[in-house]
């Protein structure tokens, strides 16, 4: 088994009865970096597992650890949303154990999310690295089992009793993910019975059903009001039969080459003795483990990725609806499906009213504000708290920091920065009591200007190609192209380079060499001939 200590750090957040097997496996694949939980025997007994290993009782410690590469997560379920997004927002890489969220809603802004953020989303859908697993999708996909006619799974024990997901989001996540992963297709319509016996709405056991388009016919039992321990899975083929039990110990799959005779027109069952196929020895949970790591360092997709997760949600809520609705069969077609990729990326606290445009690859921050007819091109970066618009256009490579408000009438051309703070006006004799905004006046910031933090823009003028207006001025009439000024009014100090640099006496960038001239009212830099006649 490789050792990813030198490529990958991983932080466990959630070190209990599950995450403890997390800690361990991460630490024996050499990735563990810290565990996080608010429990310190978790921690204590974590840091068994890990020696050396840093453990903390604040998530948000975690968060903002740039050495951590990756957080598997294994909180309570109903935290699974709230604590992957942030993970997530925070540049980290995310394994979160089955489910990936409470409703579909959730995961489907999860999945979106990872691929806005361009991080790794991998759920603990531990079944699909388990090896009699992967050998029964051999069987299925090759035809050795023929035609798959029923599927039925039973999960079954006394016990572990929750509280804040019953046994259906409990136990059958598991069941739900190796079928769908197993037939290679979503199911057309469930139906769900259950019963409440330990706690008022919370079920203990259900039976649920499944149809396939193509005739599969399934069912899934699972239960924590059962006298003993079973985790089996029977699919019934034309040719074979297969059954997956993970309770024993050297009969994991069996394969039964049973067949159905007609004599007399009657079906007649032929029974043979059962064959037990030989797996690889081997943890599921560290190869699962392991397949997420690698994915990091790789950057493919899991094999449980995302999309894979919000399916089996997807399924879930669906039979939670039958669920409540006492077994009424619930079609699935019409359920929420991944929402189509934008080209840019757009924080769920920020708001686009449409219609407008949004260049590919730009990204809008946390709580800002497109409003309509706004044009933002390709590869923007708007901060926090921004307001554009209405009827706003801004070029390509602008970025607007935090707190700014660019108001109708003001025009920002391709790369231009605006500070934190800094303030468009749109109106120059502003009433509370008079309505003037047919009276805005334009403001247009030129390709390449850079306006300071807490800087004022009167409206009606121009701000100059490659111009640099220093923090805090208070710009009241037009600047030419390279000028540098600060101050209140503003007032010219000297002149920029478009590299950012301050230019000397010979109008000369000694951090990058480029050469200007004086052109009309600004600077243009010297063309190829006129720099060679100079040198």
């Amino acid at each position: 088994m490789q050792n990813y200590k030198k490529n990958v750090r991983v932080a466990v957040v959630g070190a209990g009865a599950w995450g403890k097997n997390l800690v361990r496996n991460f630490a024996q694949l050499g990735a563990l970096a810290a565990v996080c939980d608010p429990n310190p025997q978790a921690l204590e007994l974590a840091s068994q597992f890990g020696p050396g290993v840093r453990t903390c009782s604040s998530f948000w410690e975690v968060l903002r650890d740039p050495e951590i590469d990756a957080l598997a997560i294994a909180t309570p379920a109903a935290t699974h949303y709230s604590v992957t997004k942030e993970a997530l927002l925070a540049g980290k890489d995310v394994f979160v154990e089955k489910p990936l969220a409470l409703e579909a809603e959730e995961g489907q802004k999860l999945v979106q999310l990872a691929k806005n953020q361009a991080q790794m989303l991998m759920v603990g859908h531990i079944l699909q690295y388990h090896a009699a697993v992967l050998k029964l999708k051999e069987l299925v996909d090759s035809g050795e089992l023929g035609k798959i006619q029923y599927i039925y799974s039973n999960r079954l024990n006394i016990g572990k009793i929750r509280s804040e997901e019953n046994i259906l989001w409990s136990f059958a996540p598991h069941d739900i993910s190796v079928i769908l992963f197993l037939l290679g297709e979503m199911p057309t319509e469930v139906g769900a019975h259950g019963g409440s016996y330990l706690q008022t709405h919370v079920a203990d056991v259900t039976m649920t059903t499944f149809s396939f388009a193509d005739g599969v016919q399934g069912h899934i039992f699972v239960s924590w009001l059962h006298p003993f321990k079973e985790q089996m899975l029977v699919v019934v083929g034309d040719k074979k039969m297969a059954v997956f039990d993970d309770v024993s110990k050297d009969r994991k799959l069996v394969l039964y080459p049973h067949r159905i005779d007609w004599v007399e027109r009657l079906p007649v069952a032929r029974k043979a003795e059962g064959e037990v196929v030989p797996l690889e020895a081997g943890e599921p949970l560290k190869s699962e483990c392991a397949h997420f790591l690698d994915c990091i360092l790789t950057r493919q997709q899991p094999r449980t990725d995302g999309a894979e997760g919000l399916r089996v949600l997807q399924v879930l809520e669906a039979c939670q609806r039958s669920l409540d609705q006492k077994g009424t069969p619930i079609k699935l077609a019409g359920l929420a499906s991944p929402a189509p990729e934008l080209p840019y990326f757009v924080h769920e606290s920020a708001v686009i009213d449409q219609p407008c445009e949004v260049g590919r690859g730009t990204k809008i921050w946390h709580f800002s504000h497109i409003l309509k007819n706004c044009r933002i091109g390709e590869n923007c970066n708007i901060g926090q708290n921004v307001v554009i618009g209405p009827d706003v256009t801004i070029g390509a490579g602008c970025k607007v920091q935090n707190n700014v408000s660019v108001y109708k009438g003001v025009t920002l051309e391709d790369h231009v920065f605006c500070g934190p703070s800094m303030v468009f006006t749109n109106v120059h004799n502003p009433r509370a009591h008079i309505r003037r905004m047919d009276e805005v006046r334009t403001t247009l910031v030129k390709t390449g200007a850079s306006i300071g933090a807490n800087a004022t823009i009167v409206c009606g003028n121009t701000i100059g190609c490659y111009a640099f207006v220093g923090a805090g001025a208070v710009v009241t009439r037009d600047i030419p192209d390279y000028a540098l000024v600060v101050g209140n009014p503003a007032r010219q100090l000297g002149w920029m380079c478009a590299c950012g640099h301050r230019l000397n006496a010979d109008l000369w960038c000694e951090a990058c060499g480029e050469r200007y001239q004086m052109e009309g009212s600004g600077l243009a830099p010297l063309n190829e001939t006129q720099r060679k006649v100079t040198q």
